[in-house]
């Protein structure tokens, strides 16, 4: 696969049309006059005329806040003022002048020409400093930008025990770099979209070339060049206007803030979608299992990550159906318990004057704006007011006999299961899910509750993740892809990638990796 898709410098402005960018005039103080009607005449654009004896007239033009005033001084303004390379000997509108200034008198790597004045506002906002001078056609733009961002941090979202402590930052440069320290090779490509006419918010999709599949990439430029829209703020905008389903409570394009996790997904040939100004980045496309599966798997020993694998299906599964087996078995199935758990649920029960299905509910939003608010509260204090209302409130309900003590294990052990699934987004379908569980199981019993799930299981098998069956391997059954899913086998027997994801180059290493161990002659 050896092909390359050109930046898009022109997009469509859903508010102002499509009009031909203006060009920049040879008069200085013409462009200037456009900069700033533009810009509104706003403070902090700062506009700084330089001349040295009697060579170019020019101006310097930056935002103030978004670059650092010590390259400009030292590098920019420093050099055409007090500079060695004499500037004097090239008149007004002398075509020579711009290579001079370009190549001997700015001291900084990243200088671009900038050919329009819709350009050189582009330039300013991502913050170069712009040179302008008399009798230039073209502006030269100059790398000042100021660092504003946090450092590299631990990941707060998805903690592990063993493996790399960094997590992605706000910065989209900051963040390729964490990607091409993990993958130093020449075949990690990237391509660059800037989308949103007001943010211009840069947009970065990465992949192995060779590796990831063509239709899967020209699929994803071709939604995200697609995109039409004034702002982009995080990669949420994004994963909305590209997912393949909207009306859907499992998600189709899972979101990392690991950078070992998105390069394990580039290596599998996946392709990953980075934004300016989120920690988070987009890995499509995806399938089901994917979300059950976390980056410490393949750091421990395969046995104990089978293990907790295996658990985490299991946590997933109960976090969705307990409520609603528990409000079936006691409305409709009671012959299906023991006569001790029988007799003991029923004397619990009894002063309750809820039925089973509207005292889950009651829980069970409980919970959930008890989960919310400690969210939401301060970070001093929402644990502490979640964990004490919990308490609280449990113990007082089963006092007051509103609800029965067997209800609060239950939804207690309902929102600790959910809490073990590794990825936020499946854990919130399931949630969602449980209360149209508990609905079906509160009027059909267990004939509801499988209906429910027949039903999910069909609209699972339709959905698809950028051409990509979402139930991958196991609808479609592809057995070579099944010692990664619910069980992890050894690494030395993972030689060949998924095949759906990289079907051109799958294979990952020699298939004759088995440690062989000898015995000691002694």
């Amino acid at each position: 696969m050896k092909f390359f898709y050109q930046k898009q410098n022109a997009q469509d402005d859903p508010g102002e049309g499509t009009e031909s960018p203006e060009p920049v005039a040879c008069s200085l103080q013409q462009n200037l006059d456009t900069i700033k009607k533009l810009t509104g005449s706003s403070s902090d654009i700062i506009i700084r005329k330089v001349q040295r004896n009697h060579s170019l007239q020019m101006a310097v033009v930056y935002i103030e806040g978004l670059t650092d005033n010590a390259i400009i001084n030292q590098h920019i303004l420093n050099p055409i003022i007090n500079g060695e390379q004499d500037i004097s000997v090239y008149a007004d509108s002398s075509p020579d002048s711009f290579p001079v200034i370009q190549n001997q008198v700015i001291p900084i790597g990243g200088t671009n020409k900038v050919q329009d004045i819709k350009a050189i506002i582009a330039a300013l906002f991502n913050g170069f400093a712009v040179i302008l001078a008399e009798g230039w056609n073209e502006g030269l733009s100059a790398a000042a930008s100021k660092r504003m961002q946090r450092g590299v941090e631990e990941p707060t979202s998805q903690t592990v025990i063993r493996g790399p402590k960094e997590g992605f930052t706000e910065n989209i440069g900051t963040n390729v770099a964490l990607l091409r320290h993990r993958i130093k090779s020449p075949k990690l490509w990237k391509i660059d979209r800037t989308i949103g006419t007001l943010t211009q918010t840069s947009v970065s999709v990465m992949y192995i070339e060779g590796v990831a599949t063509e239709s899967v990439l020209k699929e994803v430029l071709q939604r995200l060049d697609g995109i039409k829209t004034d702002s982009i703020l995080e990669g949420g905008y994004l994963e909305e206007f590209i997912q393949d389903h909207t009306f859907t409570p499992f998600p189709t394009i899972i979101n990392t803030e690991r950078p070992d996790s998105a390069a394990a997904a580039l290596l599998e040939g996946q392709v990953i979608v980075l934004v300016d100004g989120s920690p988070f980045v987009l890995i499509l496309p995806i399938t089901f299992f994917k979300f059950f599966i976390a980056s410490e798997d393949y750091y421990q020993r395969f046995d104990i990550s089978t293990f907790l694998r295996l658990i985490r299906f299991a946590s997933f599964a109960l976090s969705m159906l307990l409520p609603s087996l528990y409000v079936a078995v006691t409305t409709f199935h009671q012959e299906m318990l023991p006569s001790t758990l029988l007799y003991s649920l029923a004397v619990q029960r009894e002063g309750v004057p809820l039925p089973a299905l509207f005292e889950a509910i009651l829980m069970e939003l409980t919970f959930e704006i008890l989960r919310e608010a400690g969210i939401r509260m301060p970070r001093a204090i929402g644990p502490a007011i979640s964990i004490v209302g919990a308490l609280v409130l449990g113990q007082a309900a089963v006092q007051a006999g509103l609800v029965s003590a067997a209800m609060v294990i239950v939804v207690a052990l309902t929102a600790i299961s959910n809490f073990v699934v590794p990825q936020f987004n499946m854990a919130i379908a399931a949630r969602l899910l449980r209360f149209v569980l508990m609905l079906s199981a509160g009027t059909l019993g267990l004939f509801g509750i499988m209906s429910c799930l027949i039903f999910l299981l069909i609209h699972m098998a339709s959905l698809r993740s950028f051409g990509i069956p979402y139930m991958t391997p196991v609808a479609p059954m592809i057995p070579a892809n099944m010692k990664d899913i619910f069980v992890r086998v050894p690494w030395w027997m993972m030689s060949t990638r998924p095949k759906l994801f990289a079907p051109k180059n799958n294979v990952r290493q020699s298939a004759n990796l088995r440690p062989t161990h000898k015995k000691r002659n002694d």
